[in-house]
C-alpha cells in the first residue's frame, strides 16, 4: 500500500495563517505547528520540573507538530469566522474530526495506532496543554507584528493575551513572567 500521509503533512507550508490581516512576515501552518511544538514541550517540562507534572514534554511536542494538520484539507478558517458563533464552531469542530479521520486513514493500519492520540487527542490535560501552546505562539506573532511596527495586530495581541492568562495554568502563568518579555526586545536588547 502506497501512502500519501506524509506528502500531505509536508503540504502545511503552503497554507497561511492570518489570512485577513496585514503581516509583515507571513507565517504557515508549518511555522506555526514547529513553534507551538516548542512551546508545548518547555510548557511540559516546567510542568513537570516546577509543578510536578507528568506529561511526557515529548508526546506534547509530537502533540502540537499535529494540532494543526486537519488544515492541510480544510484550510485554515480564520479565528473572528470559527468562533463567531456556537453554530459555527460546532461544525467546523465537525469538519476538523473528518479531516482528521481521514489523514489518519491514509496510514498504513500497522502505523495508525501510533498516529492516532497525536491527530485525534483525546487527552485532556495534553489538549489543554497544546491549546496553551498555540495560543502562546499566537500571541508571540501578535507581539513580533507588533515590535514590527505593525498595529493591525494590536487587538490581536489583547485577545490573545486575555485568552492566556484566562487558561489558569501555572506552567503558563510561569513561561508568561520568565520567558514571554523576551520576545518584545530587538536582538540588541537581547544581548
Amino acid at each position: 500500500m502506497k501512502s500519501h500521509f506524509f506528502a500531505y503533512v509536508s503540504r502545511m507550508r503552503f497554507i497561511q495563517r492570518w489570512a485577513l490581516m496585514r503581516n509583515t512576515a507571513p507565517e504557515n501552518v508549518q511555522e506555526h505547528s514547529h513553534q507551538a511544538a516548542v512551546l508545548a514541550h518547555a510548557l511540559a517540562v516546567i510542568r513537570r520540573e516546577k509543578f510536578g507534572g507528568t506529561i511526557d514534554p515529548g508526546m506534547a511536542a509530537a502533540a502540537a507538530l499535529f494540532h494543526d494538520a486537519s488544515e492541510i484539507l480544510t484550510g485554515d478558517l480564520p479565528t473572528p469566522i470559527k468562533y463567531d458563533n456556537p453554530a459555527i464552531q460546532t461544525a467546523y469542530k465537525d469538519v476538523e474530526a473528518v479531516a482528521e479521520a481521514k489523514l489518519l486513514a491514509m496510514l498504513p493500519e500497522e502505523l495508525q495506532a501510533a498516529y492516532r492520540p497525536l491527530l485525534i487527542n483525546t487527552d485532556p490535560e495534553l489538549e489543554a496543554l497544546v491549546k496553551a501552546a498555540d495560543k502562546l505562539s499566537a500571541h508571540i506573532k501578535c507581539l513580533e507584528e507588533l515590535k514590527a511596527g505593525n498595529n493591525e495586530f494590536r487587538d490581536a495581541a489583547q485577545q490573545t493575551r486575555e485568552a492566556l492568562e484566562a487558561c489558569r495554568l501555572p506552567e503558563l502563568d510561569y513561561f508568561l513572567e520568565t520567558f514571554l518579555p523576551s520576545f518584545s526586545l530587538t536582538l540588541d536588547q537581547l544581548k
